[in-house]
């Protein structure tokens, strides 16, 4: 058991490393990592009852009952990336809409549900975590239109209800099952088995990186000045994500727990449904921008937890 839990440690600590080689391996054989695509919801679905396993009812609870950090995450992954990545998108590729319009679909989806495993991975806060990601999840049919409506005057009529079996199966069944767990059996899912399933969680997102990243993989090939310039954008403006997180939590003078899962959940987006919207009613220059956020979201959300280790060690030496 020590040998297993150790892997996974050491799977944790070298994601900044290995995620750049798995992107590279899924844009160069596509056709290989695929395959792993159709088991992507199933690997979700075990990735967040494991990061729920740190909850309790009584905790989720009290995450809705004082929703204030909850609302500051919604504020600024539904609000402020959006318009940002519009104003700049529209900035820098004005005299392309379709490059805008990916750029904006990209950051009007909601919370990404690999979020919770990297709050718990770092420590977060698992029950404000859950919570943030679930309200996200649930407003999105309804939010995405109409922050498409109002930048881009872009009519899209969302399949709501795919969107919420999708939510059904990949998040509310297995958080509710994770947090069952815990709660009935008094911390021993924090305790017992999280730290079992914890190993395999981390193996299953490096799998998820590799299946996702070759939807990518049409698009990196043969990219012209402006295409490129719209990927190096992607990725820019995904780490400014996980950084204004992080800004506002310690401009809040946010505890660590906090922090964490303000960062995580400010910066990850569910690119999965991202694609969908651009492959159903886009052209097809759009899901370029959409598409490049596979590239970068977990790299960086690595190096952001690396960042965020840093910080508080900093502040204990001081």
């Amino acid at each position: 058991m020590e040998a297993w839990k150790r892997f996974g440690d050491f799977v944790g600590r070298h994601y900044a490393a290995v995620s750049p080689v798995l992107v590279i391996l899924a844009v160069i054989f596509p056709d290989v990592f695929s395959q792993l695509r159709p088991l992507v919801p199933a690997m979700f679905a075990i990735i967040t009852f494991q990061g729920s396993l740190g909850n309790d009812f009584n905790t989720l609870a009290d995450a809705f009952s004082h929703p204030r950090d909850m609302l500051i995450i919604l504020a600024l992954s539904s609000i402020a990336m959006p318009l940002l990545s519009f104003f700049l998108g529209s900035l820098v590729f004005g005299g392309n809409q379709n490059l805008v319009t990916g750029i904006v679909l990209e950051y009007c989806v909601p919370v990404a549900v690999v979020s919770t495993m990297w709050i718990g991975m770092y420590d977060g806060d698992p029950s404000l975590g859950l919570a943030t990601l679930l309200v996200s999840t649930v407003l999105s049919p309804f939010t995405i239109p109409l922050t498409l409506k109002v930048l881009l005057g872009a009519t899209v009529e969302v399949d709501a209800l795919g969107m919420v079996r999708s939510m059904i199966v990949q998040i509310a069944i297995p958080a509710l099952a994770g947090t069952a767990v815990n709660h009935t059996g008094r911390g021993w899912g924090k305790r017992g088995l999280s730290p079992v399933l914890a190993p395999a969680t981390k193996v299953m997102l490096l799998l998820v990186i590799l299946a996702n990243s070759t939807t990518a993989a049409p698009y990196m090939r043969d990219l012209s000045p402006e295409h490129l310039g719209a990927v190096i954008f992607i990725g820019v403006f995904s780490a400014c994500g996980f950084v204004l997180g992080l800004a506002v939590a310690h401009l809040l003078r946010r505890d660590r727990a906090r922090t964490v899962t303000m960062t995580f959940q400010t910066g990850l987006r569910n690119i999965s449904a991202g694609t969908v919207l651009a492959a159903q009613y886009f052209p097809g220059e759009v899901m370029l921008p959409v598409t490049a956020g596979t590239l970068f979201q977990q790299i960086l959300a690595a190096f952001a937890g690396k960042l965020i280790d840093r910080v508080w060690e900093d502040g204990r030496r001081e």
